[in-house]
C-alpha cells in the first residue's frame, strides 16, 4: 500500500464511530458506518492532508465512491492535476 493509500486509511480510522482494524482499499464505504457529518469532516481532513480540493457533486460523487480504493484513486488524480 502506498503513502496515499495509508493516509487516507488513518484519516478514515481517525473518523470512524466504530473503527475497524483491517480497512483495505477494497473495503466498501457503506461497511464503514460514517455518518454524514464526519465524512464532512473526513473531506476536509483529506484536502488540509495533500493540499487538494475535492469537488463534490452528490449525483455524481456518490457512485464514484464506493471504496476506500476510488477515494485513494480521486485524491491520486486531484493531486496530479495539481502538480501536487
Amino acid at each position: 500500500m502506498d503513502d496515499v493509500a495509508t493516509k487516507i486509511i488513518e484519516i478514515l480510522k481517525k473518523h470512524m464511530k466504530e473503527p475497524m482494524q483491517s480497512i483495505g482499499l477494497e473495503t466498501a464505504l457503506t461497511d464503514l458506518k460514517i455518518e454524514s457529518l464526519d465524512l464532512a469532516m473526513i473531506v476536509f481532513d483529506i484536502e488540509d492532508s495533500f493540499g487538494i480540493e475535492i469537488p463534490y457533486n452528490a449525483n455524481e460523487e456518490a457512485s464514484a465512491f464506493k471504496t476506500v480504493g476510488s477515494v485513494v484513486e480521486r485524491v491520486k488524480s486531484l493531486k496530479a492535476a495539481t502538480g501536487g
